[in-house]
């Protein structure tokens, strides 16, 4: 893409920057700065990692990731964003027991340029475009359906809390259409939380850390370890959400693109310690659902996302005591809230054709069952299992299936 393109695209930016699409990309950051960076700091302490060590992860996956989602946005115009893999980050703080944090970014690079070579490949946007939709959107639902059950439960850990703020999102749609009502319902459950003394402010540092640069090394073990793994992980779980979240609301997501411009950045930023960079889905469901305006304007959410997000990795030192303070049921019920439309426009697209209904029902349960085998985890073994279900017992769909798009 030519530069004056995409300078064009940036000073056009203004006119699809409004409040529905601010508001997104605010909601879509505090759900990405929060759990996720929690997991990070938990992980970083099981590994033994020193502060400066943990700030510098952090500070890497998170500005990268930020800059990832405003290139790809505006490049593509679409609301892509740019995160790191919660998945693969649990399974890299089991692994710091087991290897250095030299020998983890050994394997960090060597996932990034198996990303890459698939990607130029052209195989991950064939493999994409091959899987039926419902069987993807059925996994969106299945993967995704976990944060709207937390909202629910989210209820019984705290009545006030929770219920206000779920009460104020269905009062503010009913009553107060042009305001964004899960932001709305965020700044209510804030103030909330504010009189009821729930937030448990830490001591904030002021000293600005610088991020450390590692030199890798390789071992053949935490690269079969952590990198073959992760970089199916990237492929097949969170670049697959985005992918079918994209492909839910009516866009043509560059797959082979996204995975290669993820790894690129992967690259650099795993010398400081990032251990993934790649294609958030539950960033991009919020970004890209249809109450954050027109189809047109969405892809501005994901770049206030962004830039969120790498402001909060060059300030990492400063605002993780503001994270871990956050309360958990206010994360977990403006994540539900913020993921109703994709789910609702998912589960339509899944089961709204006679095809593919078995395979799009197993994809769902699969999905929800949140198995992790052989280090993978469930967004991939739904797309398997149903794929598996849909030869056994609708083989005859995948004819009728392409008879469609050959006529399309």
């Amino acid at each position: 893409m030519k530069i004056t393109t995409l300078r064009a695209h940036l000073k056009d930016l203004g006119n699809h920057t409004n409040l529905h699409t601010i508001s997104a990309g605010l909601v879509a950051a505090i759900f990405g700065c929060t759990g996720p960076a929690l997991i990070i700091i938990g992980g970083a302490t099981s590994g033994g990692l020193s502060y400066s060590e943990t700030i510098s992860w952090i500070f890497a996956v998170y500005f990268f990731s930020g800059l990832l989602g405003i290139f790809l946005s505006l490049r593509y115009r679409q609301p892509i964003a740019g995160a790191h893999s919660i998945a693969g980050a649990v399974l890299v703080a089991g692994s710091l027991t087991h290897f250095s944090l030299q020998e983890a970014i050994g394997a960090y690079l060597v996932a990034h340029v198996l990303v890459i070579i698939l990607g130029s490949s052209g195989i991950i946007d064939k493999v994409m475009k091959w899987i039926p939709v419902p069987i993807v959107m059925g996994m969106i639902v299945g993967v995704m359906i976990r944060f709207s059950t937390e909202m629910i439960t989210s209820v019984t850990v705290s009545p006030l809390l929770a219920g206000s703020t779920i009460l104020v999102f269905l009062l503010s749609m009913r009553f107060l259409k042009k305001f964004p009502p899960v932001l709305l319902a965020l700044l209510i459950a804030v103030i909330l939380a504010i009189f009821m003394k729930e937030f448990q402010l830490q001591d904030i540092t002021s000293t600005f850390i610088l991020p450390q640069l590692i030199m890798p090394s390789f071992n053949l073990n935490a690269i079969l370890s952590i990198g073959i793994p992760l970089a199916l992980l990237i492929i097949c779980t969170e670049n697959a959400q985005a992918s079918g979240v994209l492909t839910a609301q009516g866009y043509k997501p560059p797959n082979n693109m996204m995975a290669i411009h993820g790894s690129v950045i992967g690259l650099i930023s795993s010398f400081f310690g990032a251990h993934a960079i790649n294609i958030a889905g539950p960033m991009t469901a919020i970004c890209s659902a249809d109450d954050v305006g027109k189809k047109e304007s969405r892809y501005t959410a994901s770049i206030v996302c962004g830039v969120l997000f790498s402001t909060f990795g060059l300030f990492a030192a400063a605002v993780v005591p503001l994270v871990i303070a956050m309360p958990g049921v206010i994360i977990s019920v403006i994540a539900g809230l913020a993921m109703l439309g994709v789910l609702m426009n998912s589960l339509k697209k899944a089961f709204s054709t006679n095809n593919f209904q078995m395979g799009a029902f197993f994809s769902l349960i699969i999905g929800m069952s949140d198995i992790s085998f052989l280090n993978i985890s469930a967004p991939l073994w739904a797309i398997v299992g149903s794929l598996l279900v849909s030869f056994l017992v609708e083989k005859e769909h995948f004819v009728s299936d392409k008879k469609v798009e050959t006529a399309v």
